[in-house]
């Protein structure tokens, strides 16, 4: 009887070696674009659209992901289509394989050479405005051609679209243990709420001494449902036996809020960093009564499984230095 030399059991059909070896003989491009566009797009019918493909070619090619996997990769429902845990583990692979392959193809046509660079960002609204600005000056004053794309959101949105690839990097809060798989998150700075109004309101007059309860007696601006500012808030006032009143305006808009205040007798409940500017010019006024105490760090979120391009770690050293110093690391899966 003769044997093959180059025999390898562990690669023996039926065997893991075997099977990974199969799937990756037959894993295409097409396959990790799909995953992807269906992250982005969140329902097969627009990710299809988005590949210039058919819904059922989609539909096909996720099941063939899908029968390799062994796992169901994408939840279907009347809100859209969700990644599962195991669909979110294989599109960090997609993800940095594409990338790889959008590289390789720059340096064939040495496109990249003449290439601007620019980092997309995501930030929350009640960061955008107070944190940002500092740090574009700064990276844009030692990279002028840098350019800088900035998406806001809610956190939970914004962590969605950091694990996509829509943002490169994200300034926000850290989400629960389950959320951060693949995340870490660098501490910036730990804020604060505040209650704000226009100049010259009648509880910021000189001597003025009110109290939480005359606050209540003007309508309140508070942050949306489902924000970490407003979980506080109302926090707050729960333990003083107190409801959020009738008649609220609730906005994830600083520049909503900011002319609700301006132009009437509203109190602004608000992380301290969004109004600092104003109140130092005097445009606003502090209210001194006591307000929610402090809310969890906003930090720099990043992916873990993706290196950094230069313009996203330029980007962060100017973060670190606008915030007066190094951030302090924290939360790495």
């Amino acid at each position: 009887m003769n044997f093959d030399d180059s025999f390898d059991p562990d690669h023996a059909p039926g065997t893991p070696a075997a099977t990974r070896a199969l799937i990756a003989a037959r894993l295409r491009l097409r396959h990790l674009n799909c995953i992807v566009a269906i992250a982005q797009e969140r329902t097969l019918a627009r990710a299809a659209a988005r590949l210039n493909l058919s819904q059922p070619a989609v539909s096909k090619t996720l099941a063939e992901l899908e029968q390799w996997a062994g796992a169901r990769l994408v939840e279907r429902g009347r809100n859209g289509a969700a990644l599962t845990a195991a669909g979110e583990h294989f599109l960090r692979y997609a993800l940095d394989v594409r990338r790889a392959v959008e590289a390789s193809a720059s340096a064939l046509t040495r496109e990249d050479l003449a290439r601007v660079q620019s980092v997309r960002i995501g930030a929350l609204p009640t960061v955008e405005a107070a944190v940002l600005p500092p740090a574009i000056l700064r990276v844009q004053a030692v990279m002028p051609q840098l350019g800088v794309k900035i998406h806001s959101d809610s956190n939970s949105e914004l962590l969605r679209a950091l694990k996509a690839g829509e943002v490169d990097l994200m300034i926000g809060r850290m989400a629960e243990p389950a959320s951060m798989q693949g995340v870490s998150f660098e501490y910036l700075y730990t804020e604060s709420l505040a209650m704000a109004a226009r100049a010259g309101h009648p509880l910021a007059r000189a001597g003025a001494a009110p109290t939480l309860e005359d606050a209540l007696a003007y309508p309140l601006v508070i942050a949306g449902e489902q924000t970490a500012p407003r979980h506080h808030t109302e926090a707050f006032f729960e333990s003083r036996g107190l409801a959020l009143p009738p008649g609220c305006v609730e906005t994830q808009s600083a520049a909503v809020a900011r002319a609700v205040v301006q132009a009437s007798d509203a109190v602004w409940i608000v992380p301290l960093r969004v109004v600092e500017q104003e109140l130092a010019a005097g445009a606003l006024a502090r209210i001194e009564v006591p307000a929610p105490h402090g809310v969890e760090p906003v930090g720099m979120l990043r992916r873990t499984t993706v290196p950094l391009s230069d313009a996203a770690q330029a980007f962060m050293e100017a973060l670190r230095e606008a915030q007066g110093g190094e951030g302090k690391g924290g939360g790495k899966d």
